[in-house]
């Protein structure tokens, strides 16, 4: 399997890969904006445009754009995060041409129309609504409102529903101007695909896209902060997230294989001593996450208000023991199951696409697989011992609590253990 990569002269990208012995294809877009790229007024036009584009363009109503695609047997969505929207398809490899043609109609030939706008804004709104009412999904935008106070990348990708309710179709050709350039789309495709033919295909349905420059962004600042909110609930959920690097930075994959060891899996640190020793809740992990210019390492479980106190503490001292006893068995383990997860997630051909395109995003390229398996194999016990006793000690730390938490302690209580 070759990667092949062709700019066009207007600067748009397209990534492929051919996978042989598959019958099928994943293609899409990936655009190189999302709710990181809005101002405080549009917080939330990043999502409500990807709603948006199915709703009907100049050669398609919202049932053709479905019935296009799913006559063929075919998958069609698209998702907002911070720093990406994507617009992808899944078909049968003699329907690659259909896909990518539905693909460009919406991405060039919206017409935003005021019913369709409206029936969305509904939806949207029932959205936000059901997240406010899922604790452990709401308790992360409120963590990343913490982190990054005061910034778009701190602001929830849903938006804020006064946002949400004001929305027209100025504001939505308005992000579209701003963002939706040849520079920020890349088109990634993997599977039954023919580079060529895509190449040929794209110039016919974007070549003639003028170029509109790089698309700026406000730069990441981690904020120290804590969001407390009392709510009979029956469960007390604790989310605690440090200051960790961006996908550039040297010790990403350290970051990884650290969160791994602490908290990945049933075998991990927090898992182990709290849940499987100490019986102290059912859900416990940690992650990190990485954007262009920062990142977060986060904590998260759910316990009773009364154990709360326990559990965070615990954490705490976890952190701190595994800057000095990290064995060299759990960083091996840690490695692989970092591995196996993505060399297992590349045997999907839409799982590939995605990650080429977030590649390109990133480094302008995709790296050989060799190469990143090489890195994550580079990461030795003692850079997890020394990325684990910066966590410990010294990253800003933000915290997020919410059910019946009157009885769990502040973020200034946990770093004063983190200190002792």
């Amino acid at each position: 399997m070759t990667v092949e990569m062709t700019t066009l002269g207007n600067g748009l990208r397209i990534v492929s890969e051919r996978m042989e012995g598959l019958q099928s294809a994943s293609i899409g877009v990936w655009v190189s904006a999302g709710g990181r790229n809005e101002r405080l007024e549009q917080n939330g036009i990043a999502h409500f445009l990807e709603h948006m584009a199915f709703k009907g363009t100049k050669t398609r109503s919202s049932l053709q754009i479905a019935e296009a695609i799913e006559d063929v047997g075919g998958y069609i969505n698209a998702y907002t995060s911070r720093e990406v929207t994507a617009y992808y398809c899944r078909v049968l490899e003699n329907d690659t041409r259909l896909a990518l043609d539905v693909t460009a109609d919406i991405l060039r030939n919206p017409i935003y129309d005021a019913r369709e706008i409206e029936v969305e804004r509904g939806v949207i709104l029932s959205e936000i609504g059901q997240a406010l009412d899922t604790p452990d999904d709401v308790i992360f935008d409120w963590l990343q409102d913490r982190c990054y106070q005061d910034q778009p990348l701190g602001r929830t990708i849903l938006g804020e529903a006064a946002n949400v309710r004001r929305f027209n179709e100025e504001d939505l050709r308005g992000f579209v101007g701003e963002h939706y350039g040849p520079e920020q789309f890349i088109l990634s495709a993997a599977g039954a695909v023919d580079h060529g033919a895509l190449v040929e295909q794209a110039q016919a349905l974007f070549g003639d896209m003028p170029r509109r420059g790089a698309t700026a962004f406000e730069a990441a600042r981690f904020t120290s902060g804590e969001t407390r909110r009392e709510k009979k609930l029956e469960q007390a959920h604790f989310a605690l997230a440090f200051e960790g690097p961006g996908y550039r930075d040297a010790d990403f994959f350290t970051a990884q294989i650290y969160s791994i060891a602490l908290g990945g899996g049933m075998s991990s640190r927090l898992f182990q001593e709290i849940r499987e020793k100490r019986g102290l809740c059912y859900t416990i992990f940690a992650q990190s996450g990485a954007y262009e210019d920062t990142g977060t390492t986060t904590i998260y479980a759910g316990t009773s208000g009364d154990d709360l106190a326990e559990l965070a503490g615990i954490t705490i001292d976890e952190m701190k023991r595994a800057a000095e006893d990290m064995s060299l068995e759990e960083v091996a383990r840690a490695r692989a199951q970092m591995k196996a997860g993505l060399l297992m997630g590349l045997e999907g051909s839409s799982s590939r696409a995605e990650r080429m395109a977030r590649m390109v995003q990133i480094w302008g390229e995709v790296p050989p697989i060799e190469d990143t398996v090489a890195k994550i194999d580079n990461v030795t016990t003692g850079d997890v011992r020394d990325f684990a006793e910066a966590m410990a000690t010294q990253a800003p730390a933000g915290l997020a609590l919410y059910g019946p938490v009157s009885k769990a302690p502040t973020l200034a209580d946990l770093q004063a253990r983190r200190v002792a």
